[in-house]
């Protein structure tokens, strides 16, 4: 039976927990994970893997090694190519949906 997935019970399964990803969706080999970003994680990078960034909620700020930062607001997205190392923050909070293959390690390499 398909079923629909309602978002914002995710936001309510994050509970507030920053950098705490919960898994919304798998399809085709990739997963659909959604986090509240508060604060700076760390820098890292997916060696094998791109990873697509979407904005939910708020303003998420993607640090980028030797480039501009970018600054998602609500509805944009940024894809991070493998390999580049990379920083999310955020100052006020942000829930994004990050977009990945399932084999990813959530806390990159």
């Amino acid at each position: 039976m398909l079923s629909q997935i309602n978002l914002e019970e995710k936001i309510l399964e994050i509970d507030g927990k920053p950098w705490t990803p919960v898994e919304v969706v798998k399809l085709n080999n990739q997963v659909v994970r959604m986090a509240f970003c508060h604060g700076e994680y760390h820098w890292h990078k997916h060696t094998l893997e791109d990873e697509m960034f979407l904005a939910y909620r708020g303003q998420v700020t993607i640090q980028l090694r030797n480039q501009p930062d970018v600054i998602l607001k609500e509805g944009e997205v940024l894809v991070v190519p493998k390999a580049v190392e990379h920083c999310p923050k955020s100052k006020n909070g942000c829930y994004v949906l990050v977009f990945e293959p399932m084999k990813t390690i959530s806390i990159g390499d």
